[in-house]
């Protein structure tokens, strides 16, 4: 089927998802301009569905409109990342307490997978795998929770957060607390999986702090 022919709606998704893409990856970087007309010559469709897409990303925290006729690439700032992070505490913190009490084998299997294909990305140094896999890894353990609602809360700020700790190549020591982590949770112990995660997701917000900005942040 050619992009013609498919359904606007899937169109826009594919122009969405490969913006979003791109942005989490820095190929669009903070303060690029997104030209209706030259992305949707780049992506070979009509300027509609990419004009959709743009509004998805100004929702979803990705753009910005400058004026009524630019739209570009969002700066992030401290307070979006504090923000974001407590969300991402209070909500990944109680996922692993939860991941904890209900894990099954099946679902440790899996992150003990991610967890291997983790270490082949770090020795290689693939970013984009390792935030990938890392986000799946996340991903994860939301679902062992088994709360359907703390995912879909998550959810919308997801690329958001992938986004941000994109810069983040503390990959080595970023493995081993996911494997601490891993190894929390299958312990069944819901409170040293708690103060497992907890420690991970402040050590990260640092590291994402010192990225970005070039600071250290108590």
């Amino acid at each position: 089927m050619t992009t013609v022919e498919q359904p606007l709606a899937a169109v826009r998704e594919r122009v969405l998802a490969e913006l979003r893409q791109e942005i989490i990856a820095g190929r669009l970087g903070p303060g690029d301009r997104l030209v209706e007309r030259e992305l949707a010559e780049r992506l070979g469709v009509s300027r509609v569905p990419v004009r959709e897409a743009i509004r998805a990303l100004v929702a979803e925290g990705f753009v910005t409109f400058e004026t009524p006729r630019r739209t570009v690439v969002r700066r992030l700032t401290r307070t979006d990342v504090t923000e974001l992070f407590e969300l991402r505490e209070a909500l990944e913190v109680f996922a692993a307490g939860r991941a904890a009490e209900r894990a099954t084998e099946e679902g440790l299997a899996e992150l003990s997978a991610l967890l291997d294909s983790a270490a082949k990305a770090t020795r290689t140094a693939d970013a984009e795998a390792i935030t990938d896999i890392n986000t799946r890894f996340h991903d994860r353990l939301l679902a062992m929770a088994g709360n359907g609602l703390l995912t879909s809360v998550m959810e919308p700020v997801d690329g958001r957060l992938r986004w941000m700790t994109r810069r983040n190549e503390e990959w080595t020591h970023l493995l081993a607390e996911h494997r601490e982590l891993y190894e929390a949770v299958a312990s069944g112990d819901a409170g040293r999986a708690r103060d497992v995660a907890l420690a991970h997701v402040r050590t990260n917000y640092r590291s994402t702090v010192r990225h970005l900005f070039g600071e250290e942040q108590e």
